[in-house]
Formats: C-alpha cells, structure tokens, sequence
C-alpha cells in the first residue's frame, strides 16, 4: 500500500487527480458487500441533495442518488478496515505533499439505473474544507458498457474513469469538476472527503 500512496501523491501533485486500482482487494470488496449495507437502500438511505444543511437542495435532475453516511466510532470492521486506509492515506499526504488534512467524512453511495450527478465541484461556496475528495467503487464485474463513468474535467481534456471494484479515484475538491454518467445496473461506491478540520456529520 506505501507504494500505492507514492504513486497517488505524485498524481495529485502534477495532475491534481489520480485513480489507482487495488486500494480495496478482491475479499475486501466483498466483505463490505457481504454487510448488506446496501440492501433495500430506499429504505434506509437518504437521498442525496445538492448544498449543505440549510442550502441543501433535492434535485433529481442535477442528482439522483442515495446516500448514508459512516460514523467511524460505529462502523462494521470491513467498513472500519477502510476508513482506516483513508487514515492512513491522509497521513502520507500530509507528509509528502504538506497538505493539512485532519480529518475524513464518507458515506455509502448508490446510483440506481439511469440516474446522474451533473458537472460540479465538490467543495462548497460558504465552507472550503474538503481539500480533497476520495471515491472507492464496489462494483464486482462492471463492464465498459455498463455506463457509469466518472467523467473528470482535467485540464488535458474530459477523462472517464469506469467505477471498477476496488479502484479509488482522488482529486482536488476545489479545483476539478466532475460528473457522474449514467449506469444500467446499480453503482455502488464509498464516496467521501479528506478534510482541514474535524468533521462534524449531519
């Protein structure tokens, strides 16, 4: 993992993004599936709006998925497990790239068939915390026609990334602007923010 962390840390400084395979492994993928977190998720997900606390926005039009968010004191340990890599993530970019992060917010995040997120940042207007965002995608199997592409505005020109299991997509929150394509099957990701101050979920 150290040398998946070099590699992420290097991409963030000259691209402002990287996507590396492998973050989660095979049985740590389905170990977490294996929870059936995301069963029934209408039921006890949230759906996702666009905005924060009294800003916030449903829209399915911009935004069409469910969302739930971890409490790291509570978290089953699969869960734990990763959270605890995105720890230690944020340690090393701290040290290599002389970031201030403090502290993360992740949530669990379903996309039903043919639903969306259109372009934007992920940073808000009136709270610039999130230094960078972090996605961990769980879908076993995906195939290219599938759908579901994270499409990254880079300065290169539009990238789609394929949410493959166990790939985790990092970039700058305040800087790339990015939208979620849509899929023919559920798309199912670990979704969250490295942060300058302690989090505080609501």
């Amino acid at each position: 993992m150290p040398h998946r962390y070099e590699l992420i840390a290097s991409d963030l400084a000259d691209k402002g993004y990287s996507v590396i395979d492998g973050f989660l492994t095979p049985s740590e993928v389905t170990d977490i599936l294996a929870l059936g977190a995301f069963a029934g998720h209408t039921a006890t997900f949230k759906k996702a709006g666009t905005g924060k606390k009294q800003q916030l926005q449903i829209n399915e039009a911009v935004r069409g998925d469910y969302i739930k968010w971890l409490d790291k004191n509570s978290a089953a340990s699969p869960l734990k497990h990763y959270l605890d890599k995105l720890h230690e993530l944020s340690e090393f970019l701290n040290q290599s790239l002389f970031l201030s992060i403090k502290d993360h917010e992740v949530h669990l995040a379903i996309y039903p068939p043919g639903t969306f997120y259109k372009r934007h940042l992920d940073q808000f207007k009136k709270d610039d915390h999130r230094i960078l965002s972090a996605i961990c995608y769980l879908n076993k199997d995906w195939k290219e026609s599938d759908g579901g592409h994270l499409r990254l505005y880079a300065d290169s020109g539009p990238i789609d990334v394929s949410p493959l299991a166990g790939r985790l997509v990092c970039f700058r929150s305040d800087m790339l602007e990015h939208e979620v394509l849509p899929a023919s099957r559920d798309r199912l990701s670990l979704t969250g923010w490295l942060l300058d101050q302690y989090g505080d979920v609501v």
